[in-house]
């Protein structure tokens, strides 16, 4: 009997068992972006984008207005000194040429009257056939005509240079990086045909906002790197600030020249790191700065990988960082996404910022 009493507990035992639901699983930690500060971190927070030009630029124009006839080059051809790039029509010039030609050939004719009746007057002097005031009248008149034939002359000159200037040359070697006008147009004199960019050193051009340019000076050092290549690293020097800024922009143009560079494509995004002087501070995405009880708060994971939040004071708010004033060490993973979501305390999984994490299945 007492058998079959333990025999039943028994198997009631493996049916409650069977029954039950299985062990919960322990939570996963939330998956947190990080980015982990270094040196490079501390780094002077004016960082601008810019393009790579040429130390040395010419914009070309005619010195003569009139109609284009032909241009020889396009955006991007490498020219030698003295080819032809484009030419104007030269009709107008070459008719006005002939007029100039025309008035120093009458001119010309005047002169020798002029001068045959002087030597005249001079020979009935001396018989007394005509008074000294008559000869002076006849050297009046000499002399007057010799001024109309040296400014015939003049204007012929200069009417040859007229047409000569219908030939747009290149000053200098280089590459064409802008083309202006095309067969047809009718052009000003002055105005802008061609941009000449003259082999050498290259800059970069950046365009600083009025509220940072304080501190920054010339021969301040700079820190350069391109798009297509940013693991390469340039070291310039600020050469020139605008005196006066844009019109369109309000901005200050600011030239920072890079010093054994020639091969920089001409064109090329780069990103100018600009020194002020100041203190360094950190520039953080806006989206790891949030607000806890009322002051500026960033999210740090400790080494037992939880989340503990670190008041900091901002500095200033660009377009697409916070500047702070606090400094953070070396070394600190700072959240920068999802910290409105973070409690203090909670075990997470930091990712950091770049990497190619491994794909999590249990998500």
């Amino acid at each position: 009997m007492k058998l079959s009493v333990s025999y039943s507990a028994l198997i009631l035992s493996l049916l409650v068992s069977a029954c039950s639901p299985p062990p919960a699983a322990p939570p996963v930690p939330r998956a947190v972006l990080v980015r982990t500060l270094g040196a490079a971190d501390a780094a002077q927070a004016q960082v601008y984008s810019g393009e790579v030009r040429a130390r040395h630029e010419s914009e070309l124009s005619f010195r003569v207005g009139g109609k284009v006839l032909e241009r020889k080059v396009d955006a991007g051809a490498q020219v030698q000194a003295g080819q032809l790039l484009a030419r104007l029509d030269p009709q107008d010039a070459r008719l006005s040429s002939s007029a100039a030609a025309a008035q120093v050939a009458a001119a010309e004719a005047e002169a020798g009257l002029a001068r045959a009746e002087f030597k005249r007057s001079e020979a009935l002097l001396q018989r007394n056939f005509i008074s000294a005031s008559a000869l002076d009248l006849r050297r009046s008149a000499l002399d007057a005509a010799e001024a109309r034939l040296r400014q015939a002359q003049a204007q012929a000159a200069s009417t040859a240079n007229q047409q000569a200037y219908t030939e747009l040359l290149a000053d200098s070697a280089g590459v064409i990086t802008d083309v202006s006008v095309d067969a047809g147009q009718v052009v000003a004199a002055g105005q802008r045909v061609l941009r000449l960019a003259r082999p050498g050193e290259r800059e970069v051009l950046v365009h600083v906002p009025e509220s940072r340019l304080a501190g920054l000076v010339v021969d301040a050092p700079a820190t350069v790197r391109l798009w297509m290549a940013p693991e390469r690293s340039l070291s310039g020097r600020v050469r020139e600030v605008s005196p006066s800024a844009d019109r369109a922009t309000r901005t200050y143009a600011v030239r920072v020249a890079i010093a054994d560079a020639d091969d920089l494509p001409l064109g090329a995004t780069a990103t100018v790191a600009l020194a002020d002087g100041g203190p360094a501070q950190l520039a953080l995405p806006l989206a790891a700065v949030t607000q806890r009880e009322g002051k500026a708060t960033v999210w740090l994971v400790d080494a037992q990988q939880k989340v503990v939040p670190q008041t900091v004071e901002i500095a200033a708010l660009r377009e697409d960082a916070a500047i702070l004033k606090t400094a953070l060490p070396a070394g600190s993973r700072v959240v920068v996404a999802g910290v409105h979501r973070l409690i203090e305390g909670e075990s997470v999984r930091p990712l950091e910022a770049g990497s190619a994490p491994a794909l999590d299945v249990r998500r």
